[in-house]
């Protein structure tokens, strides 16, 4: 098919596009950022350049730029045709430790390949194939299905002002299918059809602070609080221990990640800690199960530490999974072996996609892109290979 030559000879040009977009920091308030609004900029500009409308549905956020988290929608329109639909995020996550990078995270370099920077393969590679499809298939008259393109904001902090304003607008139809592009494998084998369940924990301890020195004025929050996150650690390992080979890892996981800063001097013990667990659990166990332990954890820290703990949700997800049988998932399989040829095969993974939220409005989504898995790492990067090769897939959804 000529479109799929096209896609090869814009190549340098996809790569172009990329790098700039990794330029434009487009960070969350509730990760310390502006928000996306430099981006939507961007990427309505070029959609404008090639000739393509552009649609707007702006959630109001009064911390980000311009008072507003942008998304965007463009459409390939084909009345009376069913909808398919790809959907990129265009927020990425802080750089994190800028010693970990061998390069500045935000100046995108090329080297062997690939492209270095923040954001690059999430979810930028995937965003720039999408564009790119729908750049080339804007030329063809003969679709048959209508090919529609979601560029939305917030993904990476629960999607608030993104996924779940667009479902709210009333944007989507009964019968629409879509296509996440937020993960993936190399190999481009796998079709994620099924996510565990999020739960995002926090854990306040209160001791009392003192110096140092006087440590029988002191209760230490910081020591109280490792004891509590161990035990948490420990106990939610052990009673959800259940494995699912359809999953990737096939258990369910808590990590503890994010601490927040107490004291600002080594000689003054902590009065107040506060840290995180991200905790993603197969769907056999109810959340409710899990909090359940949480709180009963808690009591008998409560009973037996001079300090005092207590704990937050700060984002809960349950989602429905896709049938493997599902026509988005058939679609996909015949697009991967007709460019990649690959059998593709569905699979459950760890993240809390956009996908999550289409499932439970009742609509058929699929997880797919081509990724080494670089996702908020230091040196993430993009390859260039697998970015033309899923733009060549995407393009062939409304053909089939």
């Amino acid at each position: 098919m000529e479109f799929l030559n096209e896609l090869e000879n814009l190549r340098d040009e996809m790569v172009e596009t990329l790098c700039d977009l990794i330029r434009i920091k487009a960070i969350g308030p509730d990760n310390g950022g502006v928000g996306e609004f430099d981006r939507a900029v961007y990427i309505q500009r070029k959609f404008e350049d090639w000739g393509l409308d552009v649609e707007r549905y702006d959630a109001v956020d009064e911390r980000a730029k311009g008072g507003i988290r942008p998304n965007l929608v463009v459409r390939l329109k084909n009345p009376g045709k069913k909808r398919i639909w790809i959907v990129t995020h265009m927020d990425v996550v802080p750089e994190g430790d800028l010693s970990l990078w061998d390069t500045p995270p935000f100046e995108p370099v090329i080297k062997d390949g690939k492209v270095y920077g923040r954001g690059s393969e999430d979810n930028t590679q995937p965003l720039v194939s999408s564009m790119y499809a729908a750049r080339v298939l804007s030329n063809y008259s003969n679709l048959k299905r209508e090919f529609c393109l979601a560029f939305v904001s917030d993904e990476e902090t629960g999607s608030k002002y993104g996924i779940q304003h667009l479902i709210k607008e009333g944007l989507f139809e009964k019968g629409d299918l879509f296509v996440v592009p937020d993960a993936g494998t190399p190999d481009g084998k796998s079709i994620e059809v099924a996510e565990k369940s999020i739960l995002w924990l926090k854990f306040i301890v209160e001791g009392k602070q003192a110096h140092a020195s006087m440590t029988h004025l002191s209760v230490n929050a910081n020591r109280e609080a490792m004891k509590l996150l161990l035990l948490v650690d420990e106990t939610l390992h052990s009673k959800f221990n259940a494995k699912d080979d359809l999953f990737l890892p096939p258990e369910s996981t808590f990590e503890p990640t994010k601490r927040e800063k107490n004291v600002d001097n080594i000689n003054t013990i902590p009065g107040k800690d506060i840290s995180y667990f991200d905790c993603r659990v197969l769907p056999s166990y109810p959340l409710d199960d899990v909090i359940k332990s949480v709180e009963q954890i808690i009591e008998n820290f409560n009973l037996k530490s001079k300090a005092k703990a207590k704990y937050e949700i700060i984002q809960r997800e349950e989602s429905p999974s896709t049938s493997p049988e599902s026509e988005v998932v058939s679609l996909l399989k015949k697009a991967i072996k007709k460019v990649s040829n690959v059998d593709a095969v569905p699979v459950g993974f760890g993240g809390n996609t956009c996908a999550s939220f289409f499932r439970k409005a009742g609509y058929e989504a699929a997880v797919w892109s081509t990724v080494d898995g670089t996702a908020h790492q230091p040196n993430e990067y993009a390859v260039i290979d697998y970015m033309v090769k899923d733009a060549k897939v995407f393009s062939l959804l409304p053909m089939l």
